[in-house]
C-alpha cells in the first residue's frame, strides 16, 4: 500500500521555488541541486496531471492551475508549522536552527551576550552566525534574520530595532602624545582622521557631531583610509596612527583602561540605531519566534 502524502516534500519543493523565484535559488535554500529540484516538480505535475510551472531559461511563472495549487498548499502548510508550534509550546522545549547574519561591528560586541541570553533559555536550538560586512539576501540566502546599522530604507522588510548605539571619537594616548589633542573642529580638520569609505559609493562615511545643539555630518580627511571592515579605524587608532569615529560599546573599556582617550567629547551624543530584519514572507518558526522575544527582551 503506497502512502497518501509521500509527495509533501516535492510540495514544499514547489513552494519554495516559487518564494524564491527560480530552481538555483530554491537549491540554495533545501541544500540540494537544481537537478534534484527540477525532478521534483515533474514528478508532482505528473501526479497531478497539470502543468503547475511556465519555465524557459530566463523566467519562471505560474499557470493558472499553479496559482490555485500554490495558494491551497501553501495553506496546508502553515497548518502543519502551527500544528507543530503548538506541540513544541505544549511539551516547553523549542527545537530547530536559526541563521543569522551580522555587522562586524555587532556581531563582535553585542551578539555574543545576546546569544548567551538565548542559549541559556533554549538550549536545543542550533544557530548559525555569519559575521560579515555583505549586506546578505535574506531571502535567497535563506537567513531568518539579519543585523543592520543606520536608518533602514524600505525595502519590504521588517525591521526590529535593537537599539541606539551611541558614538565617540578616539585616539591612542601616543597619538595624543604626537600631535596634541583638538580643541574644536576645526582643529580637528588638520588632524589625521581614520576614515571608512562605504563599499557602495567608495566615499568616506561621515562622522556624526553635534554642534551647538544641531547635528553635523562631518567628512573625515586622511591619508589612511580603510574598506571593508569599520573596525580597522579602530585597529589603526589604536596604533597611534590617527583619530577615528566608532561605536562607545566597542572601545568603552579601552578607554576605562586608558588605552584610548575620548577626543573633542562636547562634539559628542549622536547615535546610530541597530536593528533585527526579516522578511515578512518566511514563516516563523518556534526557535525564530522565541529569537526575537529573546532579543527584544520580551522573553
Amino acid at each position: 500500500m503506497s502512502r497518501k502524502y509521500d509527495h509533501l516534500s516535492d510540495v514544499e519543493t514547489f513552494v519554495t521555488v516559487v518564494e524564491r523565484g527560480s530552481l538555483t535559488a530554491a537549491a540554495v535554500a533545501l541544500s540540494t541541486t537544481p537537478s534534484v529540484i527540477s525532478r521534483a516538480l515533474a514528478r508532482l505535475e505528473a501526479r497531478l496531471g497539470t502543468q503547475l510551472l511556465r519555465r524557459t531559461t530566463r523566467s519562471l511563472g505560474l499557470t493558472d492551475a499553479g496559482r490555485l495549487y500554490l495558494e491551497q498548499t501553501r495553506a496546508a502548510l502553515a497548518l502543519i508549522d502551527d500544528a507543530e508550534r503548538a506541540v513544541q509550546a505544549e511539551g516547553g522545549d523549542v527545537t530547530g536552527r536559526i541563521r543569522i547574519s551580522a555587522p562586524t561591528t555587532y556581531g563582535h560586541y553585542r551578539l555574543p551576550a545576546l546569544l548567551q541570553r538565548f542559549a541559556e533559555r533554549y538550549p536545543a536550538v542550533r544557530v548559525d552566525l555569519n559575521i560579515s560586512n555583505r549586506n546578505v539576501d535574506l531571502a535567497a540566502e535563506n537567513f531568518d534574520f539579519a543585523i543592520r546599522q543606520g536608518v533602514l530604507k524600505d525595502s519590504g522588510m521588517i525591521a526590529r530595532k535593537l537599539e541606539d548605539a551611541r558614538l565617540v571619537l578616539v585616539c591612542a594616548p601616543a597619538y595624543a602624545r604626537r600631535k596634541g589633542l583638538p580643541r574644536n573642529l576645526e582643529e580637528l580638520a588638520r588632524h589625521d582622521c581614520l576614515t571608512f569609505l562605504l563599499p557602495s559609493t567608495g566615499r568616506a562615511f561621515p562622522w556624526q557631531l553635534m554642534q551647538d545643539g544641531e547635528e553635523l555630518d562631518w567628512p573625515p580627511e586622511s591619508a589612511l583610509q580603510v574598506t571593508d571592515d569599520a573596525l580597522g579605524t579602530v585597529s589603526l587608532a589604536e596604533a597611534g596612527l590617527g583619530i577615528c569615529q566608532t561605536f562607545r560599546f566597542i572601545v568603552q573599556d579601552r578607554i576605562d583602561r586608558g588605552v584610548l582617550l575620548e577626543v573633542l567629547p562636547e562634539l559628542q551624543g549622536r547615535a546610530r540605531p541597530f536593528s533585527l530584519i526579516y522578511t515578512p514572507q518566511r514563516r516563523m518558526t518556534a526557535a525564530a519566534r522565541a529569537l526575537l522575544a529573546s532579543f527584544l527582551g520580551q522573553a
